[in-house]
């Protein structure tokens, strides 16, 4: 190994252990004394959050590190196509302002805490409980996974790889920390190591982008060289002709899918008050506007003639820093890329955790489980999680993490007519939800493998061919047979669950005695 890449190994590693040990000293004032063990207090932060820690969260949980290297990647390897990923956060913040304070009130007043259990209150159905239970995971496990894809983004753009024997310890070792450090007292530290994250994330772009200036290149030469080198390959900076509806649906089925996130409805519900989480919101659009200066770090390497590996274009925006900062720098700058990773990946945990303490053991296993062995059993699995998903990124191609990430979203999305209605209204039938449901994932799931993993879909209308998202075409088909279903059933006059947002109470678990009347 050069001087130079142990300069920059040395500097990364000092961030990534400041972080850590910054972390580490917090958890000893992370819980108010006295306080009870509650899943409301772990995985919620007692739902205290102020603004500004709401704000920071909230925008590092949905602007992960995969999206800080994925974005510039899909420049990089698409040109303009890849901006979908700005139409869509930029359709997030209405959206959001819309449904996620909803949720907020929904799940305050009756004391939920996960998105299974907002289901189960609205609708009275375990099985749909179940259901999202089963989504959420599935959906989150690859998501996480693709935290530890943008680590290794970082690592490799150093020059090491992530699958050598010496250094897969090494990796272990960073996320043993992050589970020590920030695991057993849930999502409060979180909400501080976030300001940390959105302080690194404005000076690593900060930076990169003065590197830019510094090196002499306008972005109107960036602009111009990065279209010859597409044109070269047979790719466009602006999206070609024939994939506007692609693009459409796919900034528009992101959006929705991303609001039913388990980590995301986590997040959300911590906050102190709705208004603190509708004002939270409204600080995205900053996000959004960082994430268009990372879209230019594409371009950017693009036209510095930056090299990525085949099927490895994530490794561009920081192959290019590399390229443009001196050793220690670069290694900072990486490293900040890095603690982007491990906030989310905690978060995601800390969400995965929850459902399955709460909504799987609790609810089939233990249904006379009290808070404290709630807390306890979502402190064991969350590190359990937190290892599943590193092993999976292991032993996978980062392609493959790729993929499975595009099934999550098919499946997560699935899990909108139950969750992201539940606030607005009970007009559909808690058995048509789930045959929705499972109409949605199984022909979802279809679509994408019979198309090569490829998320866009060309649907024949006569004489005319359509590209759409393949996640919304599931949806359209869930909520097509949910509604015709629904009518009929309410014709038959097939029972309903109960809705239990009378109580002022979770909903009842599996074998409880309490009785709730309905509205």
């Amino acid at each position: 190994m050069s001087s130079a890449s142990g300069s920059s190994i040395l500097c990364f590693t000092l961030l990534v252990a400041g972080v850590g040990a910054g972390a580490w000293v917090l958890t000893r004032r992370a819980a108010p004394v006295g306080e009870l063990p509650h899943p409301a207090g772990w995985a919620l932060a007692s739902r205290g959050l102020g603004l500004g820690s709401t704000a920071v969260l909230l925008g590092g949980t949905v602007y992960t590190a995969y999206t800080v290297v994925a974005v510039p990647g899909l420049t990089y390897a698409t040109g303009g196509f890849g901006l979908y990923a700005l139409t869509y956060t930029v359709l997030l913040t209405p959206a959001a302002l819309l449904v996620l304070p909803r949720l907020h009130s929904f799940a305050r007043r009756h004391g939920l805490v996960t998105t299974a259990d907002i289901a189960l209150a609205r609708h009275g159905s375990h099985a749909l409980s179940l259901a999202v239970v089963l989504s959420g995971l599935l959906a989150s496990m690859p998501y996480l996974a693709l935290q530890v894809v943008g680590l290794e983004a970082a690592l490799r753009a150093m020059g090491v790889d992530p699958t050598d024997p010496r250094v897969v310890p090494g990796i272990l070792l960073v996320f043993t920390l992050v589970a020590a450090a920030v695991l057993p007292r849930g999502l409060r530290i979180c909400a501080r190591v976030a300001a940390f994250k959105a302080l690194l994330t404005g000076m690593l772009l900060t930076v990169a982008l003065v590197l830019l200036l510094r090196s002499g290149t306008s972005s109107s030469w960036v602009f111009h060289e990065a279209n010859r080198r597409l044109t070269a390959g047979g790719m466009s900076q602006v999206p070609p002709d024939g994939t506007h509806t692609a693009y459409a649906t796919l900034a528009l089925g992101s959006v929705l899918a991303q609001l039913v996130y388990p980590q995301v409805v986590t997040v959300a519900l911590a906050a102190r008050r709705t208004d603190t989480l509708r004002r939270a919101v409204l600080a995205l659009p900053m996000w959004t506007l960082a994430l268009g200066g990372f879209a230019y770090l594409g371009f950017a390497a693009l036209a510095y003639g930056i090299t990525a590996p085949g099927g490895h274009a994530e490794i561009a925006a920081p192959a290019l820093l590399r390229h443009l900062a001196p050793p220690w720098l670069a290694g900072l700058l990486l490293g900040g890329i890095a603690v982007a990773a491990l906030l989310p990946a905690a978060v995601m945990a800390i969400s995965m955790a929850t459902l399955v303490a709460r909504n799987i053991y609790t609810e089939y296993f233990n249904p006379t489980a009290t808070p404290k062995h709630e807390v306890r059993i979502a402190r064991t699995a969350a590190p359990v999680v937190l290892l599943g998903a590193l092993v999976f990124a292991l032993l996978l191609k980062p392609q493959d993490a790729v993929n499975l990430h595009l099934l999550g979203g098919v499946w997560i999305i699935q899990t909108v007519p139950t969750v992201g209605s539940a606030p607005f209204t009970r007009w559909f039938h808690p058995r048509a939800l789930l045959a929705g449901w499972a109409a949605g994932m199984v022909t979802g799931t279809a679509l994408v493998v019979a198309h090569g993993f490829d998320s866009v879909v060309s649907l024949g209308f006569g004489h005319t061919s359509v590209s759409l998202y393949v996640a919304l075409v599931a949806l359209a088909l869930n909520l097509v047979v949910t509604t015709v279903l629904t009518l009929l059933f309410d014709r038959v006059g097939v029972p309903r669950g109960l809705d239990h947002r009378s109580a002022r109470t979770a909903p009842p678990r599996r074998g409880s005695r309490f009785a709730f009347r309905v509205d």
